[in-house]
C-alpha cells in the first residue's frame, strides 16, 4: 500500500427509524434509557428514605435533647432554689452567730469592766484604814443567825383635821378598821363622825449602791487625838505642798464616827498620787505622826424597789373638825378609842393634827412602827 493512500474508519450506518430494524434499535435504547431512568428513580427513592430515616432519628434525637434539657432546666432552677433557700438560711445563721458573738463580746467587754471594778474596790478594801473591833456577843449554831435589818425612818405627812392612833395590839387596829365610821361623843349634845383608813407607807424593798474611787479625794487615817481644828490646819498645809506629792486642797473635814479625815482637792491625779504610797509623815505636833492616806469610795444608788406596807396597829382618823381646843379634842379621841366598848383598845401614841394646819408623823424610830 503505498503513502497516498488514504486510512479511513468504515462505521457501520445506523438504521434508519423508518426501516423497522431501526425502530427496533430505537426502542432498545429507549428500553436501556428507561431501565437506567428506574434504576435511578430507584436509588433516588431508597435515597430519599434513608435521608428522611436520619431526619426522623434527628428530630427524636432533637426531641429527646430538648426534653433532657427541660428537665436539666427544670433541675437546675430546683437546685438553684434549694441552694438560694440554704444560702438564706447561712446568712441568718451567720447573722445570728455575729449578734451572738457582739452579744459575748459585749458581755465580756462589761465583765472585764466589772471585773476592773471588783479589782479596784477589791485594792481599795485592802488599803481601807484599819480599825480594832471586840466582839462581845454570843456564839451559836448556824441555822440561829439573825438577818441583817435595816430600820427605815418614814416621814408620812398629815393632813388637817386628822389623827394617827397607833395601838398595842393588831387586833385592835382590825377593828376600828372594819367599823369603818366612829361617832365620838365630846360631851352634851356635842358629838362627831369620824372615819377610820389604814396607813399605806412606801417602803425601800431593795437598795443597790455602786461605788467608786473618787479622782479628788483621799481618806486620813491614823491619826493621833487632838483639837479638830488644828488637827485639819495641819493636813491641809502638810498636803497642800507639791514636796509632799500634794496639791490645792479644796475642802478638809473630819470624820467624826470614825475619827478619819476626807481631804478633797482641785485637781484629779493628786488622789492618785498620794496614795500610791500610803504612809505619810506629817508634823501634826512638835514631832513627825506616821498617818496612813488611802483612796476615798464614793457611793451611787445604781437600783432601788420600794413596796408598799400597811401598818397593821396604825390607824388614821379622818373628818375630824376644828371645834375645840387641840388638846382637848385629841384627850376626848383618844379616851374614845381606849374603851373596849367602842372597838378600841390600848394605845400606845396618838398624834392629832388640827384642821388648817400641816404635820408630819415618822414612822419607825426606833420602835415597831
Amino acid at each position: 500500500m503505498s503513502s497516498e493512500e488514504d486510512l479511513s474508519l468504515v462505521v457501520d450506518p445506523e438504521p434508519s427509524e423508518d426501516t423497522l430494524e431501526g425502530v427496533k434499535v430505537l426502542i432498545k435504547n429507549y428500553k436501556k434509557k428507561y431501565d437506567e431512568l428506574i434504576k435511578e428513580q430507584k436509588e433516588l427513592r431508597d435515597r430519599k428514605e434513608e435521608v428522611q430515616d436520619l431526619a426522623r432519628q434527628f428530630e427524636e434525637r432533637t426531641e429527646n435533647l430538648k426534653q433532657e434539657l427541660e428537665m436539666d432546666k427544670r433541675s437546675y432552677k430546683a437546685q438553684m432554689k434549694k441552694e438560694e433557700g440554704k444560702l438564706g438560711s447561712l446568712k441568718q445563721d451567720g447573722g445570728d452567730l455575729m449578734e451572738q458573738i457582739q452579744k459575748v463580746q459585749a458581755d465580756i467587754q462589761e465583765e472585764q469592766i466589772r471585773n476592773a471594778r471588783l479589782k479596784e474596790r477589791a485594792d481599795v478594801f485592802c488599803a481601807m484604814p484599819e480599825k480594832k473591833f471586840v466582839f462581845r456577843g454570843q456564839t451559836g449554831d448556824a441555822d440561829d443567825w439573825q438577818k441583817f435589818d435595816m430600820k427605815s425612818q418614814i416621814v408620812y405627812p398629815m393632813d388637817g383635821g386628822t389623827a394617827l392612833i397607833t395601838f398595842e395590839e393588831e387586833d385592835v387596829a382590825r377593828n376600828v378598821l372594819d367599823r369603818k365610821r366612829h361617832r365620838v361623843d365630846l360631851g352634851g349634845e356635842c358629838r362627831i363622825t369620824v372615819e377610820a383608813r389604814p396607813v399605806h407607807l412606801m417602803l425601800p424593798g431593795l437598795v443597790e449602791i455602786d461605788s467608786e474611787v473618787c479622782p479628788r479625794r483621799v481618806l486620813v487615817s491614823n491619826l493621833p487625838r487632838m483639837d479638830t481644828e488644828t488637827l485639819l490646819n495641819k493636813l491641809e498645809i502638810h498636803f497642800s505642798k507639791s514636796k509632799n506629792r500634794g496639791g490645792e486642797v479644796d475642802a478638809c473635814d473630819f470624820l467624826p464616827d470614825s475619827g478619819t479625815v476626807v481631804i478633797a482637792f482641785v485637781e484629779e491625779h493628786i488622789a492618785k498620787r498620794l496614795t500610791e504610797n500610803e504612809s505619810h509623815e506629817v508634823k501634826l505636833s512638835q514631832t513627825k505622826h506616821k498617818v496612813r492616806v488611802t483612796p476615798f469610795l464614793n457611793g451611787k444608788i445604781s437600783n432601788f424597789e420600794t413596796r408598799v406596807s400597811t401598818c397593821p396597829r396604825t390607824v388614821l382618823l379622818t373628818g375630824i373638825p376644828d371645834i375645840m381646843e387641840q388638846e382637848t379634842l385629841q384627850d376626848l379621841l383618844e379616851i374614845h378609842f381606849q374603851k373596849n366598848g367602842n372597838g378600841g383598845g390600848e394605845i400606845e401614841a396618838f398624834l392629832y393634827n388640827p384642821a388648817g394646819r400641816s404635820a408630819s408623823a415618822l414612822f419607825g424610830s426606833g420602835s415597831k412602827e
